[in-house]
Order: structure tokens, then C-alpha cells, then sequence
């Protein structure tokens, strides 16, 4: 069940949560891990911002539905989120998928390996 925790601007999923929402559309995947760590696996079709892009390249972001940010554990995708709230973004659109890519993977979810999305 997604979580919300106080002071974060920003929603809790888990792998399976994030592909349920990923199913039904309006959602956009922002990956915002290291180069290195993107072109080993990511989540097929995900938007690739690292981390500590996110505020110079906000404008970059989808401005329709919800973003759901991941990466390794879910520590850098909770900082994009809390970036992305800095930066003016409805709180309601911003998620956080806490088990990362490697349990999206492990999953047999929909991925990409490369700079392919």
C-alpha cells in the first residue's frame, strides 16, 4: 500500500505498486541514477535525470501525470522527489519506488539495458 510518511513531499511504492500505476498510464519513470548504473538495467521506456541534475534540469521533467522516481534503494529517488517539491512540483504527482531498479528487474518487469529506453 503506498506510504506516506510525515514531512516528505512525496509518496512511498513498492516495486509492484509502481508497475500497477505504470499499467494504467499518466505515469512517467525518472531514473536518477549514475550513467553507469542507468546502461546496466533501468525501467523500460524511464526518463534518465541523475540525481543531482534534477534542479538544473527540472524543466526538463514530463509536466503531465505523475512522476515516479527510482534508482538503487530508494534514497536518491526520495532526494529527486524532495528536489522536484523545491522546485514547484504538486506533491500529489511525486513518487518514490523504495526497492529501486534491481527488485523492478528481478520482478520481470518491463526493462531496458544501454542507453535504450
Amino acid at each position: 500500500m503506498p506510504r506516506n510518511v510525515q514531512g516528505e513531499p512525496y509518496t512511498r511504492l513498492t516495486a509492484e505498486e509502481a508497475h500497477a500505476m505504470v499499467k494504467k498510464g499518466g505515469v512517467h519513470v525518472v531514473d536518477v541514477r549514475r550513467p553507469d548504473e542507468y546502461e546496466a538495467g533501468h525501467v523500460k521506456g524511464a526518463v534518465w535525470v541523475p540525481v543531482d541534475e534534477i534542479i538544473p534540469r527540472f524543466d526538463e521533467l514530463p509536466t503531465d501525470g505523475k512522476l515516479l522516481f527510482i534508482c538503487a534503494m530508494g534514497a536518491r529517488s526520495g532526494l529527486a522527489a524532495e528536489y522536484a517539491a523545491a522546485m514547484g512540483a504538486d506533491t500529489a504527482r511525486l513518487f518514490s519506488v523504495d526497492e529501486g531498479t534491481q527488485a523492478w528487474i528481478d520482478k520481470g518487469y518491463p526493462s531496458s539495458k544501454g542507453r535504450a529506453k
